[in-house]
């Protein structure tokens, strides 16, 4: 499930092929002033992942569709 979207595209109106990684979202409980994700026991979620040169909406569908909450970072196509 995606908790948080970071938008890190220098062109942000590009939707149909992008890059995107995912990230669990307990990483980001260092960064000043952030909620807190709970941290699951088992691993049945994903740390980790990436896509390359898919849509935005393929990469909402993927991210959204994963165990667990991710933070999913959005790139220009060919950038991470």
């Amino acid at each position: 499930m995606i908790a948080n979207i970071v938008d890190r595209r220098k062109r942000p109106h590009r939707w149909k092929r992008i890059n995107a990684i995912i990230e669990a979202t307990w990483h980001d409980e260092d960064q000043a002033d952030s909620d807190k994700a709970e941290r699951p026991d088992d691993d049945d979620y994903v740390l980790y992942d990436e896509r390359r040169y898919i849509s935005l909406s393929d990469a909402i569908t993927w991210a959204h569709g994963l165990p667990g909450e991710v933070t999913l970072f959005l790139y220009d196509e060919g950038v991470s």
